[in-house]
């Protein structure tokens, strides 16, 4: 099973999106499971991972319904506000959603480097594993060192860390950002997501040679069985196309052995995510 662990859905709005700067004009506009069904179709993708691209409990609910009318969604990562004092009820109000496999934050919008390490931030993380939730870190490298204190004290918590981390592939800087990811690496409760790389290169003048560093610090610090192919569809369509990601990793992992691709290319995901197939 060929599994895209990590891609959006929005009907877009300026003020919800205002994060799609000019230099992603081409991504101004709606994207729905309508829109990425054929893609899969042509690329034998079997399901995916919708994630929260804005912060709200009614962005968590348009991927609930989402993904009950289209079944090739297997899995939610929704947002939930996990610094608040009613997070136990929010949780609990959301359990019976099967299909929610887990939360998200967008720390890296976070002034605060240490966002992650706040007790009522602690508090709402601490909760839940009660569900058997997931958990996604969305950070950039600066925020790393937070990121190892954050999972130190959560050794049963299942995290993901989305795009690498979003290394600084565009200005070549990369031994920070390794050293960190070796650490975080150690523990076996975080995963990491193979995507968002093109996007943190130049759009334009990217190349495979450039990424590969990264890519093998990856799987140097997580192995075959912590990593998972993401696309970042839509947003991937600034610097490429989904055929040019997919091509990315299928053809790193080509040397490697049938069982270790099925791993990165799908088996790791659902097992992380727990999805029904």
């Amino acid at each position: 099973m060929k599994i895209d662990s990590h891609q959006h859905f929005w009907v877009h709005d300026k003020e919800k999106h205002a994060w799609i700067d000019d230099s992603m004009s081409q991504i101004r506009r709606d994207f729905l499971p309508a829109d990425l069904k054929p893609i899969y179709e042509t690329h034998n993708i079997d399901g995916c991972v919708a994630v929260q691209a804005d912060q709200s409990l009614e962005e968590t609910d348009f991927l609930i319904n989402l993904a009950g009318a289209n079944d090739f969604v297997k899995g939610v990562v929704g947002w939930v506000d996990l610094k608040s004092k009613k997070i136990a009820a929010d949780l609990d109000r959301y359990s019976h959603h099967k299909i929610l496999k887990g939360w998200r934050h967008i720390v890296q919008g976070e002034k605060d480097h240490n966002f992650l390490l706040r007790p009522d931030f602690l508090n709402g993380i601490s909760l839940l594993k009660n569900y058997d939730y997931t958990y996604d870190i969305l950070v950039f490298p600066h925020q790393l060192g937070a990121v190892l204190e954050f999972v130190k004290k959560f050794p049963n918590q299942k995290f993901v860390i989305d795009h690498m981390a979003k290394p600084y592939i565009k200005d070549g800087f990369f031994d920070g950002w390794a050293v960190l990811m070796k650490e975080i690496g150690k523990h076996e409760n975080v995963f990491c997501k193979l995507s968002g790389m093109i996007t943190e290169a130049d759009y334009n003048t990217w190349s495979v040679e450039q990424l590969e560093p990264y890519i093998n610090l990856v799987m140097q610090a997580f192995g075959t069985s912590r990593v998972m192919f993401g696309s970042d569809w839509p947003v991937c369509m600034v610097a490429g196309t989904y055929t040019q990601v997919l091509k990315i990793i299928t053809d790193y992992i080509s040397t490697y052995n049938a069982e270790e691709q099925i791993r990165i290319m799908g088996e790791n995901a659902i097992e992380f995510y727990n999805l029904e197939m």
